[in-house]
């Protein structure tokens, strides 16, 4: 590209690049700071029924044994926090914002319901091009003297292994490896994601049928995200969308589908275009980005609510916000290497941030996980099976890293353990008012019950270094689930080939090589097993469980993914 695009725009030239609307005319930083005010004006409180059932969670827990005064860790409410200021966007941002503006302007004509989200996209976008400028041209800032944080989570972080793209070759959207069939026809749509998403609207919908379960055609654009179909999306597909079928049949979620689309398929260009000038020579992008812990959440939370379809009537609640931030943490858990050799942008753990606050965001996934293990968290809103299906998913598609990179030499002692005594939190106030951690004795269930103690008297035949281990964490599972009721079968060759395949693993002298293929193969387990998880009788039951394995018990192979190490941004085909 011209290099003459690289720099300030001048102020006339800059004024006619910009949208009319106002809103559109903020720069960067005012766009970030009307992002967090809007969030935050949208937002809902606490629902009265959903804290009745954390409640009566917490009296279950305590009645296993008697209630401990335990370590407590606060995390500030995100949106509360001053977002930092960034560059304003060149001539070639603005010009992205200007053909924005026009696609968003159609759908918020033709669907007056969704202007909140359009607003959402323009502030988000204006954010997201001042991100990009000032993450290529700002000077360093002077940083901090680095002090040693003796806090419990921070002493347990792990050293990162060292990657490169070519450890990375198998991480792709498109089919592999799970093959479930989950469309009669287009099959550019069956891939890990489509199937993915059909299941956690299953999981979703067993009781309440809210019409949603059916509509994936509708809200099908969100695949615009991905390079191999990036390229459709323009004003005039939007165009014939809004004047056709769409317009015919309308819903909130299809129109939120449509700006999700504009904006995915912005993000893509911003993305393409920085890293095109940093592979000219025209600017060198550092490992880290300017994100802040405001403007990461805000930026993610565009993201999620276009991602994770829900009701309209708990859209902006409170405890489904935290979800849909902290899956999205979850996510960049387990892909920070390859994101940051690809350059990704919005990956929390390359973000400005203290580590300790993303050891904090770590351990709030945590924490959420078990919470989403206990019955009572799915009651009070439909769309709360998102966490546990999402850890579930990653730990059974190839895609994602979390046996290959959350190997590590030798297993950690699981005694005084805080990861293992972090205490189920749904983690409410993440963006508003903070949530606080609580680090205490874990409770466990006195004995197991007839299912779950065949899968430890499997494990105990096959894998006695593993069994002490595995039936401990059983035991704990249950104190947080209550009795199991899931299919023995499937449920053990997926642990077999994955979590207790990883403990394994640990065991033995470090091996590369080994937990390739142990990544590999729970690719393939996924393939073979993932079928059974949309059972209506025993797929809860086998999703809390493998949530649990995968995300909660020791030696937590998700917080062992955490790691950033960084390398050149070189940048290539990856589609995350």
């Amino acid at each position: 590209m011209n290099s003459r695009v690289i720099g300030a725009v001048p102020k006339e030239s800059a004024d006619s690049l910009l949208p009319a609307r106002p809103s559109a005319q903020l720069q960067p930083a005012e766009a970030a700071n009307a992002l967090a005010r809007l969030l935050l004006e949208r937002i809902d409180g606490r629902t009265e029924e959903h804290r009745r059932h954390q409640d009566a969670a917490q009296e279950r827990l305590d009645a296993l044994g008697s209630p401990h005064a335990g370590t407590t860790l606060h995390v500030e409410g995100a949106l509360q926090l001053v977002p930092r200021a960034f560059l304003p966007p060149d001539e070639e941002g603005y010009a992205r914002l200007k053909r924005l503006d026009t696609g968003l302007r159609l759908i918020e004509a033709a669907f007056p319901q969704v202007s909140t989200d359009v607003e959402l996209c323009r502030l988000t976008c204006a954010m997201l091009e001042g991100a990009w400028r000032s993450r290529a041209l700002a000077p360093p800032r002077e940083e901090e003297p680095a002090t040693a944080c003796a806090c419990p989570l921070c002493r347990r972080l792990p050293t990162p292994p060292a990657r490169t793209l070519a450890d990375y070759s198998w991480r792709q959207s498109a089919g592999r490896p799970l093959t479930v069939k989950a469309w009669p026809y287009r099959p550019e749509l069956d891939s890990v994601l489509t199937a993915g998403w059909i299941w956690v609207r299953q999981l979703n919908d067993l009781e309440r049928d809210l019409g949603l379960r059916h509509r994936f055609e509708d809200d099908i654009l969100v695949f615009h995200e991905y390079k191999r179909v990036i390229d459709t999306i323009d004003t005039t597909h939007v165009t014939q969308l809004v004047e056709g079928r769409l317009a015919e049949s309308f819903s909130i979620n299809s129109a939120r589908a449509l700006v999700c689309g504009l904006y995915a398929a912005h993000k893509r260009s911003a993305d393409e275009y920085w890293l095109q000038q940093h592979h000219a020579g025209g600017v060198t992008l550092p490992q880290t980005n300017p994100l802040d812990h405001s403007t990461y959440s805000a930026l993610q939370m565009l993201d999620c609510l276009f991602w994770h379809v829900s009701p309209d009537t708990e859209l902006w609640q409170e405890e489904h916000l935290a979800s849909l931030l902290l899956c999205r943490v979850i996510d960049d858990m387990g892909d920070v290497r390859v994101d940051s050799l690809t350059g990704e942008i919005s990956n929390f753990w390359l973000a400005d941030l203290p580590t300790h606050t993303k050891a904090l965001y770590a351990a709030c996934t945590i924490a959420l996980i078990k919470y989403g293990c206990m019955p009572e968290a799915h009651e009070p809103m439909w769309n709360t099976w998102l966490m546990s299906s999402t850890i579930v998913w990653m730990g059974l598609t190839g895609r994602h890293a979390l046996w290959f990179d959350g190997i590590t030499e030798g297993l950690p002692p699981a005694e005084d353990c805080p990861l293992c005594d972090l205490q189920p939190n749904p983690c409410t106030g993440i963006l508003t008012h903070g949530t606080t951690l609580t680090i205490g004795p874990r409770p466990s269930a006195p004995a197991l019950s007839s299912r779950t103690a065949e899968l430890s008297a499997l494990c105990r035949a096959q894998f006695p270094r593993t069994w002490a281990l595995f039936d401990a964490e059983l035991h704990a599972f249950e104190a947080l689930h209550g009795p199991w009721q899931g299919n023995t079968d499937s449920t053990w060759e997926i642990l077999r080939r994955t979590y207790v395949a990883a403990v394994e693993a640990s065991m033995d002298a470090p091996s590369p090589d080994r937990a390739r293929q142990i990544q590999q193969d729970a690719g393939a387990v996924g393939s073979e097993k993932f079928y059974t998880l949309y059972d209506p009788q025993t797929g809860r039951e086998d999703t809390a469980l493998l949530s649990y394995m995968f995300g909660c018990a020791h030696p937590h192979f998700i917080w062992n993914a955490t790691g950033h190490q960084p390398t050149t941004v070189t940048g290539d085909w990856l589609d995350g």
